[in-house]
């Protein structure tokens, strides 16, 4: 492993994020009670999250500054190293604290487009900077050594693209490691041999919770290492640590929270590290319904990782019972982004218009946009007809509504319209597998509709 410069770093109100570095043996098992309640973790951090721009707009270069400005600003608390660099030469920081024998690795953004944890983690960084002189977070940081790497593939994130700049998924790479950033990964692991990991990504926004029509917002795993699936010592601390978490957001997020199947996958890093010595508790972060997503899924990040190291300090993790992470449903895909209800469909095809309910997917992209980088939602057709199985983030009664294709760009809400004769504009379809562009109008009578809602291909995200 490249050993580089080491910094060391404080945060103030508002700063850093990134992990790693250190090894031990668990805290003494201490049934004491819990330093933080979720009302507290959540009112914390509405009152001092770290103002940062949205997590798909956070970039390597902000990251590594405000990690280079706390690395001056308090060199006795923090150690910042540099493990290496990608293929386009952009530092791979390793953020240490605590002073315990127990070290917890944690690494976010091993897929560039994948960031909500990577804004969170800075926010952990002010949590612990800001409190450390309080009891309750004293003793974790004599407890525990926290290892932090924020963004370990900062070439797919300057994209936003899931794979690192040679096309490969890191996360598919731990065992011929022909990506750098995984072989910076692997060697950090074994220098610090930590008790427990904490492998941070995002999920599809199609996932939902089994038979809910939910939104699985957070999924958790504890990871396997071997096809049995078997449980070690290991592995069931990992079963508690996500049961501890499960517990600790789900005031926040009832409903919302689900279960990867564990089956091992024998190429993966969390599955590999599970199987060199060092369990793995796997965190996605998925969809949250309304426009406001991003506040409500870091949050719940913060919340859960403060109280998973908080067990881990007083012992509650061990004492815990792994049926709260076994009792969790699985993950399922009946998620969409918009559902528009009961609506009466017109193609623009020809054929007699119908009933059916419209699923509509969303993904998240980053692109320039006048100049900036910008979020944009693309949408498409998925499915309709009976969706009634489904759930929508958001969902709209289309009871008294017609929807058809956009046929003309000058279309805005509350214009007056009749229906196009669409047999001669054959541009102008709708249809699943289509890009979602497609007018919700309400008769208003004598063969009259009025403009109620444009849905547009692309959603810019101001």
């Amino acid at each position: 492993m490249a050993r580089v410069s080491r910094v060391r770093w404080v945060a103030v109100g508002a700063v850093a994020l990134l992990w790693v570095l250190s090894n031990g043996s668990a805290p003494e098992a201490r049934a004491q009670e819990a330093g933080f309640t979720t009302e507290g973790l959540a009112s914390w951090w509405d009152g001092h999250h770290v103002d940062l721009p949205r997590p798909p707009l956070i970039t390597h270069a902000e990251v590594d500054t405000r990690l280079q400005r706390v690395a001056a600003s308090d060199p006795g608390f923090f150690t910042l190293a540099t493990l290496g660099a990608s293929n386009e030469g952009r530092a791979i920081r390793h953020l240490a604290f605590g002073r315990g024998p127990f070290h917890v690795l944690m690494w976010s953004q091993m897929h560039g487009d994948e960031p909500t944890a990577t804004r969170a983690l800075f926010d952990l960084i002010a949590f612990f900077h800001m409190r450390r002189d309080e009891p309750a977070v004293a003793r974790m940081l004599d407890a525990l050594t926290i290892h932090m790497v924020p963004m370990l593939n900062p070439d797919g994130a300057e994209r936003f693209q899931r794979r690192n700049l040679q096309g490969i998924d890191i996360n598919r790479d731990a065992l011929m490691l022909q990506t750098p950033e995984g072989r910076l990964l692997k060697d950090l692991r074994d220098q610090l041999n930590p008790r427990l990991g904490f492998n941070l990504h995002n999920q599809g926004w199609r996932t939902s919770v089994a038979g809910t029509g939910q939104p699985a917002s957070i999924s958790l795993l504890a990871v396997s290492f071997d096809e049995a699936r078997s449980d070690n010592p290991g592995r069931l601390l990992a079963k508690k640590v996500a049961g501890v978490m499960r517990d600790s957001i789900e005031p926040l997020a009832a409903g919302r929270i689900g279960k990867y199947d564990d089956e091992f996958e024998p190429r993966a890093f969390g599955d590999n590290i599970t199987k060199w010595g060092t369990p793995v508790v796997l965190v996605e972060t998925g969809p949250w319904p309304g426009p406001d997503h991003d506040t409500h899924l870091v949050r719940l990040n913060f919340v859960l990782l403060v109280s998973a190291l908080d067990a881990l300090a007083t012992g509650r993790a061990e004492a815990a019972s792994p049926d709260r992470y076994e009792s969790l449903p699985f993950n399922g895909s009946s998620v969409l982004y918009q559902l528009i209800r009961r609506a009466t469909v017109v193609m623009g095809n020809g054929v007699a218009p119908f009933r059916a309910d419209i699923g509509i997917t969303g993904t998240r992209t980053v692109r320039p946009v006048e100049g900036q980088r910008t979020i944009v939602i693309v949408k498409r057709i998925d499915e309709w007809g009976d969706l009634s199985t489904f759930g929508g983030l958001e969902e709209i009664d289309g009871s008294d509504l017609w929807a058809t294709p956009i046929w003309s760009p000058a279309l805005k809400i509350g214009d007056v319209v009749t229906l196009p004769d669409f047999a001669s504009r054959t541009a102008a379809t709708i249809g699943p597998a289509q890009p979602a562009n497609l007018v919700l109008l309400k008769p208003v009578g004598n063969d009259r509709f009025r403009v109620d809602r444009l849905i547009m291909a692309e959603e810019i995200v101001r």
